[in-house]
């Protein structure tokens, strides 16, 4: 690592007057040291140097913007320095106003810093403190859902930072109020084919919205009727019979026959965690069970490869066939659970994780083998070849 002389010296190449290539080496060569970890570390002890680099986040040279940006990028993954980017460097307003401009060439960069320092709970906090300070969750949903906002980006890491953003109550309850409708602009990109960033983004902030039960029957009335955006990627080109299909959601009737589910795992998840904390209240329960949704998932765990999947879909399904909690434990999520009895749901949670490794385990060296094979027929048939060429 540098020398505090060393440092001192890279610092005075961090001006606006040094000359562009030396300040475009200095910057290169500061990219490379926030690639690892030990050197953002140094880097955090380093407060003059973040500073002088966040100023020339505003230089002449395309360049060494483009340095600066993929730096604070690097950085904003260690959440050892997030109280430093925040708090000392202040790089938040700054970024957030950069993000309002329709024409601003890096605001992709900035979409993912933002995401990366809203991860963890403290920092979030401040990230909506100075957005609602100064552009807004308001404007950020806008620019979300305009196509086509900044033609030189992309945007999509605004999907986690809205996910990330409402791990907090007030920006859940931004998102559902009654009477914006942000949430009905956010459903339909729970199938947005052209990034599962953004896709997995948007159903995050939903399951998160969802973990406030109150607003449950809202969520699931004619006012916002979340449930076919939930189902529709978890539903495949299966045919039910016409009893099946008549007690679903119309959007989910009659599907056709290249009807794709969602290819991401992690989303397929997050979907049914949604779907999961709908059936918190007995009313969710009912209009899950009224909505004829055992039929989708019963499909969908048919075909599921993946073991943590299905048994998220297994917990919704026992939950859906099951018999109803006696009378004063109706709402699952106001329910006080005893100590011993939650001891003893760890224990279960623990010994089912245990044997989806264990079952993870098996279809891994089940793949091995089978590549295995496969590589040895393969050098076979060439073998073959060989001999007939020869």
């Amino acid at each position: 690592m540098l020398s505090d002389s060393e440092a001192a010296e890279l610092l005075s190449f961090l001006t606006p007057d040094t000359r562009p290539d030396v300040k475009g080496q200095a910057t290169e060569y500061i990219l490379g040291l926030s690639g690892n970890r030990d050197g953002c570390r140094f880097l955090r002890t380093k407060p003059d140097l973040l500073a002088a680099l966040f100023a020339l986040t505003s230089d002449p040279s395309i360049a060494i913007v483009k340095d600066c940006y993929y730096i604070f990028v690097n950085l904003s993954a260690d959440e050892t320095l997030h109280q430093v980017l925040v708090a000392d460097v202040k790089i938040l307003p700054v970024f957030l106003k950069n993000l309002e401009d329709p024409e601003y060439p890096f605001s992709d960069q900035i979409c993912t810093i933002l995401s990366n320092l809203s991860r963890h709970n403290k920092t979030c906090k401040t990230v909506f403190k100075v957005l609602q300070e100064g552009v807004g969750l308001a404007q950020l949903v806008e620019i979300f859902c305009t196509e086509d906002f900044n033609k030189k980006a992309k945007l999509h890491y605004l999907g986690p930072l809205l996910s990330n953003l409402t791990q907090l109550p007030e920006a859940r309850n931004y998102i559902m109020d009654k009477d914006r409708c942000v949430i009905q602009r956010l459903l339909p990109f729970t199938q947005f084919q052209a990034s599962v960033v953004r896709r997995g983004g948007v159903i995050g902030t939903l399951r998160n919205c969802c973990f406030d039960h109150t607003h449950h029957e809202w969520l699931l009335s004619d006012a916002v009727d979340i449930l076919p955006f939930l189902l529709l990627p978890l539903a495949g080109p299966e045919e039910l019979t016409e009893e099946e299909n008549d007690g679903l959601p119309v959007d989910l009737q009659y599907l056709p026959e290249d009807k794709k589910r969602e290819e991401d795992p992690d989303i397929r998840k997050m979907l049914l965690e949604t779907l999961f904390l709908m059936t918190a209240t007995k009313a969710g329960r009912q209009t899950l069970k009224d909505k004829n949704i055992y039929y989708i998932l019963r499909e969908f765990h048919k075909g599921e490869k993946d073991v943590h999947v299905s048994a998220a879909c297994e917990k919704l399904v026992q939950v859906l066939i099951g018999d109803e909690p006696e009378q004063g434990m109706e709402n699952l999520m106001e329910v006080e659970i005893p100590e011993d009895v939650e001891q003893k749901l760890k224990d279960a949670d623990l010994k089912e994780q245990e044997e989806l490794q264990k079952e993870e385990e098996r279809m891994r060296q089940e793949e091995e083998e089978e590549k295995k094979k496969n590589s040895e027929a393969e050098g076979t048939d060439k073998k073959q070849e060989d001999g007939l060429i020869r």
